[in-house]
């Protein structure tokens, strides 16, 4: 195992090079040069692909009962379906420490790498994010538990990608921002759910 700390343009600040995590990175590259593999981050580089869709009906925050929750859900993974049925997934999950040391390893997931995502000249300020991966079937229903968090704010961050990593779908809470591979399948995913898409102009 080797660990690279030399400075990167885009942030990252520690690399561990081995089978699965060379391959995340390539992909990553590959596919989204422009930007580390931080959900928040993507819009800018790649809106010409990239659709907001919001999880419940007049663009309301948080659900409050089990029928709002429902809807969430039923949001959320009917989106996910499109984008993967029939595929395996990686669920990217992000761990933010004020260390650059790697936190321990999450149960059944692998490291990917670290990124640098608040710099500052006082240490004490600073914000990595250490990423773990799981590669799982995609099934209807399979990340309700993880998307009901991230839709009550107790988890923040989690990307889920194809094997390929050419299609993104990251939830928050509210909705979630879903990257395609061309303004053409952005457009025609756009217009299927048309209905949960913001009223603003900025499509946020």
């Amino acid at each position: 195992m080797v660990i690279d700390d030399s400075p990167c343009p885009r942030g990252r600040v520690r690399q561990v090079f081995g089978d699965v995590r060379t391959v995340l990175t390539d992909l990553w590259q590959r596919h989204w040069p422009d930007c580390p593999p931080v959900g928040y981050k993507l819009r800018d580089p790649y809106r010409n692909v990239w659709v907001r869709f919001h999880s419940l009906p007049e663009s309301k925050r948080y659900a409050e009962d089990e029928s709002e929750y429902v809807v969430v859900l039923e949001r959320h993974n009917t989106v996910l379906d499109e984008l993967f049925t029939g595929g395996d997934v990686y669920v990217i999950t992000p761990v933010w420490t004020a260390e650059a040391d790697v936190p321990p390893l999450q149960p059944d997931a692998a490291y990917w790498q670290s990124l640098l995502v608040q710099d500052d000249p006082d240490p004490e300020f600073r914000t990595y994010c250490h990423l773990f991966a799981v590669r799982q079937p995609w099934r209807h229903g399979c990340l309700d538990a993880l998307l009901r968090d991230i839709a009550d704010d107790k988890v923040g961050g989690v990307l889920v990608t194809d094997l390929q990593m050419r299609r993104i779908y990251h939830p928050y809470d509210g909705g979630a921002d879903v990257f395609l591979t061309t303004p053409e399948e952005r457009d025609l995913t756009r217009e299927r759910h048309a209905q949960w898409l913001s009223s603003s102009p900025s499509g946020l």
